[in-house]
């Protein structure tokens, strides 16, 4: 419960509708688009930065936690207020500051939805290239807090590679800007730091982001095939001639049967796994690529091949793999999938393994993932309302990310460690690496109140250790 004083503080600097406090109002903002949910003793819907340097300050005066918020469509519990306290919502700045035409940059507020960038800088021939798939909704403040990827990011890189420079409010509400805009950076590099900190380090006001022109030509492919293993050949057969398309997904065919049936884009639902590539350029040379392409997926089972004619053709295969996950509501009502990442090499004994952990815990698993960096995006289905299950789900995951490691793969290519991944870093880093983490933390945050029990392994929440199917240490967790 927020104390009456600090909530009318509050209300003096960010005014009185702007801060909720009702549980009832509290209940919109107690998830993200993970599966845990905690309620926030109060939302504040800030405007400007001022609004912003001033929440914080409050906060920092009365040691109440803060979390920045953006759309909610994070899927690590990264916007989850697990300890109560400020959900800062940051929506209501969503001005496009400045696009200048000839630098190719924009200024934004972090409230900016993804896409809309591109379509207000489309009549200039530019466009904003990180684009996860749930840009129509997520925010280019939430993309840069979770340093998030997309389907063309294989190509184009993820978000800190398209970001270059950042206004960011501190945990004792000072104010800075941290750039990143010279590639010889003198001294540290703050904003690569801040980019991908998952609202640990600060609050973001502002963005400066890079914008590329529209290519001439784009080409966009989908190939059928007989099942995931020969797909994943595929894919390094693509990576082995030395191709890098701007995109090149995969999904397999239970993801295929719910987007065909959603969707009616053509998928073939007769297909084990599809792959959708698409290679941007000079017309000469997408023609020249497409056709190289043509012939390696062929040449590794590939079937049914089949090139966008016309783009709203296009935009339709798009259409079916960005909306993948939202299609899989046909099947069950909730998901639980994790974005760990593997050689694209190990992609065959992944998923193999993935498919063996469904089955042993009688779950449906539908894979839809970027495969040409290898980044997997297997969706546990079940339905939430049975409670019963959740540990089952929580422990498939654990076993899916356990695999991952165990090939020598990373916990998170896009999604974050936020809360649902913090238990497994010491999978990955050792106490020392932890221990430098923490201290960078502590620079940014002495008093630990942004976003507190996120991406450290937290010792206060209750966990034990399960035998792993495959004889594995498996950390499972009830709270």
């Amino acid at each position: 419960m927020l104390p009456r004083s600090v909530a009318e503080e509050l209300r003096r600097v960010a005014g009185d509708d702007a801060v909720i406090v009702s549980p009832n109002d509290l209940r919109i903002f107690e998830r993200d688009g993970s599966i845990e949910g905690a309620m926030p003793d109060a939302v504040v819907l800030a405007s400007t930065t001022e609004q912003v340097s001033a929440v914080m300050k409050i906060a920092a005066r009365n040691n109440i936690p803060v979390v920045p918020r953006g759309a909610g469509t994070g899927l690590s519990g990264g916007a989850v207020t697990i300890r109560g306290g400020i959900a800062l919502q940051v929506t209501r700045m969503r001005r496009i500051l400045e696009v200048d035409t000839v630098a190719q940059t924009a200024m934004v507020e972090p409230g900016v939805v993804n896409q809309e960038l591109s379509l207000a800088v489309a009549q200039h021939g530019l466009f904003y290239a990180p684009d996860p798939s749930s840009q129509k909704a997520c925010t280019i403040g939430g993309n840069a807090a979770e340093n998030s990827g997309g389907p063309h990011c294989l190509y184009y890189g993820v978000t800190t590679n398209h970001v270059l420079g950042m206004e960011v409010v501190l945990a004792d509400g000072s104010v800075h800007w941290v750039s990143g805009d010279t590639p010889d950076r003198v001294g540290l590099d703050l904003c690569g730091i801040l980019v991908g900190s998952e609202g640990t380090l600060c609050a973001i006001t502002k963005i400066k982001v890079r914008l590329l022109r529209v290519p001439p030509s784009i080409a966009t492919m989908l190939a059928a095939f007989p099942s995931i293993e020969t797909a994943s050949q595929a894919v390094s057969a693509v990576i082995g001639h030395g191709i890098v398309p701007a995109a090149l997904e995969m999904m397999d065919s239970v993801t295929v049967g719910a987007v065909e049936a959603h969707y009616h884009a053509g998928y073939p639902t007769d297909a084990g796994a599809v792959l959708l590539v698409e290679v941007d350029g000079i017309a000469e040379s997408t023609r020249e690529l497409m056709a190289a392409i043509s012939r390696i997926l062929t040449d590794n089972h590939g079937f049914g091949l089949r090139e966008a004619q016309t783009p709203a053709e296009r935009e339709l295969l798009w259409a079916g793999r960005k909306g993948a996950i939202g299609a899989l509501g046909r099947i069950k009502p909730n998901y639980y999938l994790h974005d760990g990442v593997v050689p694209r090499s190990r992609l065959p004994q992944v998923l193999s393994a993935v498919g063996e952990i469904g089955e042993h815990y009688r779950l449906p698993v539908a894979n839809v993932f970027h495969a040409g960096d290898g980044n997997l995006h297997p969706n546990i289905l079940f339905d939430m309302r049975d409670r019963d299950v959740l540990p089952q789900v929580e422990s498939a995951g654990e076993e899916m990310l356990r695999a991952v490691v165990e090939l020598g793969g990373a916990l998170s290519g896009e999604h974050g460690i936020g809360l649902e991944k913090a238990a497994f870093m010491p999978w990955i880093y050792s106490e020392d690496d932890l221990g430098a983490m923490h201290r960078v933390k502590d620079v940014f945050d002495p008093a630990g109140i942004l976003n507190p029990g996120k991406i450290f392994p937290d010792p206060s929440r209750k966990s034990v250790h399960l035998a792993g199917r495959t004889g594995l240490a498996i950390e499972a967790r009830w709270w």
